[in-house]
């Protein structure tokens, strides 16, 4: 069971990258072995993160961390450019990017959508074509697909919007 949703502190960096090897896994498993490659999301980047205060630690009751995720005020340069449809408005939107789970709490997704809802009433969030799992959890909670974006690396992935 999940009781906190904080902001992560660099000694958190070492379980956070752990839960990102087990995401990786997970979703080579999956069916979505071409998203997170390469190591990303790097050490370096997470540290980053929280440094500047966009990555979460979700912890169960016994204070464990079994979720991470980041929450980015926008607007997200990568979301300028949309083709395949189009964002449902311009409102101010915070973004949620690389949500990751240990794999211990089902259900993990909606909480953490949830919290982010109740934080701001516009999110963004992106994913690859081949995250199955991760398209099924953004429409199960009520985000809409809106098209396509490309991130910094120049490769697509699927844009949805709640609001």
């Amino acid at each position: 069971m999940i009781t906190l949703i904080r902001k992560a502190i660099p000694t958190d960096l070492d379980r956070l990258m752990e839960i990102f090897s087990i995401a990786r896994r997970f979703m080579q498993t999956t069916g979505n072995p071409n998203q997170w490659i390469n190591g990303y999301p790097q050490r370096e980047l997470i540290a980053q993160e929280i440094e500047a205060d966009h990555c979460y630690a979700v912890e169960n009751e016994s204070g464990i961390i079994i979720a991470t995720f980041c929450f980015i005020q926008g607007p997200d340069p990568t979301y300028a450019y949309i083709e395949d449809g189009q964002w449902p408005n311009d409102r101010p939107y915070y973004v949620i990017h690389r949500l990751a789970s240990d794999g211990t709490c089902p259900g993990i997704g909606k909480y953490c959508f949830d919290w982010c809802f109740q934080q701001f009433p516009c999110l963004r969030a992106d994913t690859h074509a081949d995250n199955k799992v991760m398209q099924h959890v953004l429409t199960k909670n009520s985000f809409t697909r809106c098209g396509i974006i490309y991130v910094s690396n120049g490769t697509p992935r699927i844009a949805y919007q709640k609001d």
